[in-house]
């Protein structure tokens, strides 16, 4: 067996899918009043600044930006490691009656952002809690839905989707891989 790998996000695609949540973003609320937002650590962190950059350059708006670790919050912390790194959540700003966009990388079982979901709530009581990913790619075990998308990826689950961005992988770019039989 082998390692199949293919490409289906450059660093530009990204770049586009990154303004076009932030267009939607603003169109479904109207503009920026009362928006914060949140990424969960580390990428969907990083993409929450990115989109926070971009709707600044499209409404001049300058929205508060957060980080999220839902390390504490997983249902699966004693599966996932016995010595679980714990980064720093960093919200530095009211969430109570914000509309609250949570950003992550990739949405797949629903267990992340329901992990999520309940360290925010910790912050307050938001007005709404909107998602935005990066990649969607199906399989999930909650009856959680995005609502923006940067790209729909349907997959198996003996796939796996690689995101890497400059921030933290030195480059921009989203790959699957899996095994060829």
């Amino acid at each position: 067996m082998s390692v199949r790998r293919a490409a289906i996000l450059t660093k530009e695609e990204i770049a586009r899918a990154v303004t076009r949540i932030s267009h939607e973003i603003l169109e479904k609320n109207k503009g920026s009043r009362e928006l914060a937002i949140v990424g969960i650590r580390n990428r969907g962190y990083f993409l929450a600044e990115r989109i926070a950059a971009s709707i600044a350059r499209i409404d001049g708006a300058r929205l508060p930006v957060g980080a999220l670790d839902i390390t504490l919050y997983r249902d699966d912390l004693s599966v996932a490691s016995e010595q679980p790194i714990i980064h720093k959540t960093d919200i530095d700003f009211d969430i109570e009656e914000k509309n609250v966009i949570l950003v992550d990388d990739v949405l797949y079982t629903g267990r992340t952002i329901r992990c999520a979901l309940d360290a925010l709530i910790d912050f307050g009581r938001p007005r709404t809690i909107q998602l935005a990913v990066l990649i969607d790619r199906g399989h999930r075990e909650l009856p959680i839905r995005a609502d923006y998308v940067g790209k729909n990826l349907p997959t198996s689950q003996k796939e796996l989707v690689q995101v890497k961005l400059e921030e933290s992988d030195g480059e921009d770019s989203v790959f699957i891989e899996g095994l060829n039989e």
